[in-house]
């Protein structure tokens, strides 16, 4: 797969098909940039702008990367990961859990 296809799975993901399943499925966030922080956040094992320094972050996270956070979006739609865990663990990285 070309960069620029893996980068259009990649919007396509987060600012279409996830947002379209937050209402009906009663995921905790609808917004694309939350699909995409809480991906990435996972991806890289803690908050997303310490491992990328650019932005858009798509655009400058490497392939291997990019690609870990769409199998991510993937798992999370299929039933296999926990979109609710995968959140307040992306939300505890930024030290904004509530109390």
């Amino acid at each position: 797969m070309t960069r620029d296809a893996l980068e259009q799975r990649w919007l396509v993901l987060t600012r279409e098909t996830m947002p379209a399943l937050a209402g009906p499925r009663g995921w905790p966030v609808r917004n694309d940039h939350c699909f995409q922080r809480i991906l990435l956040d996972a991806a890289v094992g803690g908050v997303w702008y310490d491992a990328i320094p650019k932005r858009p972050a798509y655009a400058h996270a490497d392939t291997a990367l990019l690609t870990r956070a769409i199998e991510l979006g993937n798992a999370v739609i299929d039933g296999r990961a926990d979109l609710f865990a995968l959140n307040r663990q992306s939300l505890a990285w930024r030290g904004k859990m509530p109390a």
